[in-house]
């Protein structure tokens, strides 16, 4: 067998540290952690300091940054890896003998869970650094509550939880919908829908309906995130939000526009698509469970689809405070079978231009937003509420949540914080090497 020759010894600081190291380092750079080290340390006061308390947190926002999803999976990297154990701060001429064993780790999560205060004060630090590097920071937002099951079913906090998702009709002409049951709680979630970072969030049991955490979402971060508040345009969720009281809320005191998807609240057992606008007269103008604005240009025709004709959205009067509609006929130059009885109307004159109807906002604000629900505009700002469902996706697959082994409300809100947190100080490590366009990317800011 060759001889192999004595290496010397060295430090990692001879070589070029690998690309996850230095996403570690980048997010330690920039952490604003040391409320929470100081703490820590004086919960010790006078104890042994076999294992530091700053190369311990360390680690443990190393298991997070690099999806450990329990405490001995942290600690066999550890043991293993030099280079992390120099990153965290641990004595490197101590070699496996430097990490903490698992009663360490188990303390210090505990203390933590009392200081669960100063981790949302890191959360919203780091929001605040974010929205100062990017200046159109959370002009367009979008929220969206997420499964998080627990570890075990002997989780007394814990309940079940149901998520119904709308199936897309297929090539069979075959839609429905389909609902997913788990037993744990719910991350509420508010994310810029951009930059698909979160600003605001929080963690219910999970038969907590989505639509009650709306607002106080918002007003949180009204109160901590002023300036940011007032950045945001657009705020938009799926049909879990469709609540007419908190639509106008949004838009009348916090000049949000909603971009809710909105239900049809008609019974199966009502067959008729239409309602008159103005039922306490005669009209030609109707409207359907969605919000859909039409005209009745046959009154003799069996058949809705022919006998009603959506008019022409014209957009949204601000002053007026109403949504414009345009003649079907005038503007699209349908035949109308039904024009003596629209002019039966004392308000209407048609001209030219034809028949215009305002619709105000009050008339139903779950049904009639600032941005029409069935509008080119609204279908275009929509598109990116999906960007919380990616958000919620690396919680999943990059964080550890898909396979976890927490039980506990309080564990599960300190986890999630700490994720979130570390999220945020990836982007800003990004942005800050000048490099924005990467903020959401998990591979070194060089």
């Amino acid at each position: 067998m060759a001889a192999i020759p004595q290496l010397q010894l060295f430090s990692w600081e001879d070589v070029e540290a690998s690309p996850e190291i230095m996403r570690l380092a980048r997010v330690l750079e920039v952490l604003p952690d040391h409320r929470i080290v100081e703490a820590l340390i004086r919960q010790r006061k006078a104890r042994r300091n076999d294992y530091p308390i700053q190369a311990v947190w360390n680690s443990l926002i190393a298991g997070v940054v690099f999806g450990h999803g329990s405490v001995e999976s942290l600690r066999r990297e550890l043991a293993r890896n030099g280079e992390l154990r120099q990153v965290c701060g641990f004595d490197p001429l101590r070699g496996g003998a430097a990490v903490p064993p698992a009663p360490v780790y188990s303390r210090v999560l505990a203390k933590l869970h009392g200081l669960r205060g100063l981790v949302d004060g890191m959360f919203h630090e780091l929001v605040e650094m974010t929205a100062a590097l990017l200046p159109d920071f959370g002009r367009e937002v979008a929220i969206d509550g997420k499964a998080l099951a627990t570890a075990g079913r002997n989780d007394p906090e814990a309940a079940w939880g149901a998520k119904k998702t709308y199936l897309t009709a297929g090539a069979e002409g075959k839609g429905g919908k389909a609902t997913k049951w788990w037993f744990g709680y719910k991350l509420h979630l508010l994310v810029d829908a951009n930059y698909e970072l979160p600003i605001g969030f929080e963690v219910t049991p999970a038969n907590t309906p989505e639509t009650t955490r709306l607002m106080p979402i918002v007003e949180e971060v009204k109160d901590k995130h002023p300036q940011l508040h007032a950045r945001i345009e657009y705020g938009s969720g799926d049909k879990g939000y469709d609540d007419g009281g908190h639509k106008a809320l949004l838009y009348d005191c916090h000049g949000i526009v909603p971009l809710i998807d909105t239900r049809d609240m008609r019974q199966a057992e009502e067959k008729e698509t239409w309602q008159a606008l103005d039922p306490a007269r005669h009209d030609t103008i109707y409207f359907d469970g969605t919000g859909r604005v039409a005209c009745k240009i046959d009154p003799f025709e069996p058949n809705e689809d022919k006998a009603f004709a959506r008019m022409q959205y014209m957009g949204f009067e601000k002053d007026r405070g109403s949504l414009k509609f345009r003649c079907p006929a005038a503007a699209c130059g349908i035949e109308c079978k039904n024009r003596e009885a629209c002019r039966c109307a004392p308000s209407v004159r048609e001209g030219s231009y034809g028949r215009v109807v305002r619709v105000a906002l009050d008339r139903d604000p779950r049904l009639f937003m600032p941005v029409h629900r069935h509008s080119r505009t609204f279908r275009t700002l929509y598109k990116k509420r999906s960007s919380v469902e990616r958000v919620n996706s690396r919680i999943d697959q990059v964080y550890g949540f898909e396979h976890h082994f927490i039980r506990g409300r309080a564990k599960m809100q300190l986890r999630v914080g700490l994720a979130l947190t570390v999220m945020l100080a990836t982007a800003v490590a990004w942005i800050r090497a000048g490099q924005k366009e990467k903020a959401r990317c998990l591979l070194r800011a060089a």
